[in-house]
């Protein structure tokens, strides 16, 4: 499987060729999402907490007699419906994290960038190097391959002045390739992997 090997301004440098173990995978939809799903499970910090009528200070005295006064019966001044009241069925700290063994994530990472080569959402840039960390460097740069959408930027090394210009653009995320995983291939409609990322990857997942 070979694939273009592009500049900055999308014109064609030279030829890749694509493990297909790595790029040719089988697309497996539930398993990607069963990834992605335990991977934004694993980010919630679960630390929301509020306080249930027992928990909350004072209300011990019943604030007025049980029949007689012609307003509704109450016991305390904590009861859920009056303000300053505990909550019902009061949220507490808990973990939410969900355990994915290592070769559902493997296999989940090689499905989700299988499926971006084979929907032609690939590219593969033979370096990312600008003179100075001006997000219009970038900008010219996905004008050039005419990309509107999301798109996720792989590298293989951290360069302070691409990270700096990829910052102010919204559409763009940036990455380390040693940090690729399921979530930001599937929140990403394009793909651009500099050749150096592409052979990291494929060192690492062949």
């Amino acid at each position: 499987m070979k694939v273009n090997v592009l500049d900055i301004q999308a014109k064609k440098v030279g030829e890749i060729e694509l493990n297909e173990g790595v790029f040719g995978v089988e697309y497996n939809e539930p398993l990607i999402h069963q990834v992605v799903v335990a991977q934004l499970a694993n980010r919630r910090q679960g630390t929301k907490s509020t306080l249930t009528r027992t928990e909350v200070r004072g209300g011990g005295k019943k604030p007025w007699r049980q029949k007689g006064t012609g307003r509704a019966r109450q016991g305390s001044i904590r009861s859920p419906q009056w303000t300053g009241g505990g909550v019902v069925f009061a949220p507490k700290p808990r973990d939410f994290s969900q355990k994915i063994n290592k070769k559902m994530k493997t296999a989940a990472t090689l499905s989700a960038l299988s499926a971006k080569v084979s929907d032609n959402d690939f590219i593969v840039l033979d370096k990312l190097q600008i003179s100075e960390a001006k997000t219009k460097y970038i900008a010219k740069m996905l004008k050039a391959f005419e990309i509107e959408s999301k798109v996720l930027v792989v590298v293989a090394n951290n360069d302070e002045s691409v990270m700096r210009a990829c910052a102010n653009i919204q559409n763009v995320t940036l990455i380390n390739a040693d940090l690729l995983n399921v979530y930001d291939l599937a929140a990403n409609a394009k793909c651009i992997f500099t050749v150096d990322a592409v052979n990291k990857i494929q060192e690492v997942y062949a």
